[in-house]
């Protein structure tokens, strides 16, 4: 099968230059740091959570309509997500990107600038109204607005597209609320890219989201088994929140900084060792040499290989991994990448 042509490198959230704002931080291009938030500007808001096909239709969108006027565009999302305060235990496993990794994606995508406003109980409490006068008109002063037709805002989601316009009539500003986009007979979510990969539909997954999934984490000691196949191994120990796909055996990229390494990576606690405890996430890489332990490192995964099973011996279970790394070799490559992003 041959591979999809998709971005498999993962964004680059440390190379942003983030500045407190009242109400949150912010960060933007160089073209407009000193005046995204002194002066008129194009808004779009949302979660963001993966940039999906959708959201990248939304983004363009107001981008196109940014040029127009000639005034930055200017993404806008809470931080934390608003359902890691108000429903913490509805989030575990389901955030495909953190908020910065959302921001360096965006700016990316062609905004202007990302504001982060911090959510909290009281920002929670905020009337729909209350929220555009006291928080979107005095920080942002937007000419006008991007969301999709779905969009929700203030206490208890009271507020939507609707209501959103009508302020904007009262206010001065335009509202534009954007169909969702549609891939095969549904609409593109984030729901349905979470549900696809806990399926085990990695390349379903990956084509909504116009990219490779990826998930971060640090690199720590492990059981040691897999070292004995020849291969250095990271163990990758990554938040509860982070979206982990479908047990089951991946080919990846293991990305380090600049550098990066083409890997056979197991999700799941593997059951020929056991099994049982926590899931965790064990990349052999090749073409590596040196120590990885204690380093952030993020997992890129490229093409489903297999699922979990237990082998009858080790000898078997040698003879499939090996199987693995081999089709790991041909496709994605044997020796460390430097990674280069446009």
């Amino acid at each position: 099968m041959s591979l999809p042509d998709l971005r498999w490198t993962p964004y680059e959230p440390e190379k942003l230059n983030w500045k407190e704002v009242p109400r949150g931080r912010i960060v933007a291009t160089e073209a407009v740091a000193s005046r995204a938030c002194d002066s008129r500007c194009v808004i779009t808001i949302g979660a963001f959570d993966g940039l999906h096909m959708g959201h990248r239709t939304l983004v363009a969108a107001a981008c196109e309509d940014a040029r127009a006027q000639g005034l930055p565009c200017v993404a806008v999302m809470f931080d934390p997500d608003p359902a890691e305060v108000l429903r913490p235990e509805s989030v575990r496993g389901a955030r495909l990107l953190g908020c910065e990794d959302r921001a360096a994606g965006l700016i990316e995508l062609g905004v202007s600038a990302v504001v982060l406003l911090a959510f909290d109980e009281a920002m929670a409490q905020t009337e729909p109204s209350a929220f555009v006068h006291d928080v979107l008109l005095p920080n942002l002063h937007p000419a006008s607005i991007h969301v999709g037709e779905d969009f929700r805002f203030g206490c208890r989601g009271r507020g939507d597209v609707r209501l959103l316009a009508e302020l904007g009539v009262e206010f001065g500003f335009r509202v534009h609320g954007h169909e969702l986009v549609r891939s095969g007979s549904d609409f593109v979510s984030a729901t349905r890219v979470r549900r696809l990969l806990e399926d085990g539909l990695l390349d379903e997954a990956n084509e909504l989201l116009c990219r490779c999934h990826y998930v971060s984490g640090t690199v720590e000691h492990g059981r040691g088994e897999g070292t004995g196949f020849g291969f250095p191994t990271a163990n990758v120990r990554c938040a509860p929140i982070e979206c982990m796909p479908a047990e089951g055996v991946y080919a990846c990229f293991v990305v380090c900084g600049s550098r990066a390494w083409p890997a056979a990576a197991n999700v799941g606690a593997p059951p020929t060792f056991g099994g049982g405890g926590e899931a965790f996430l064990e990349a052999n890489l090749i073409g590596f040499s040196g120590d990885l332990y204690g380093e952030e490192v993020s997992v890129v995964f490229v093409r489903w290989l297999r699922a979990s099973r237990k082998f009858d011996s080790l000898e078997e279970l040698e003879r499939v991994v090996l199987g693995n790394i081999a089709w790991v070799r041909e496709n994605l490559g044997s020796s460390e990448l430097e990674v280069t992003r446009d």
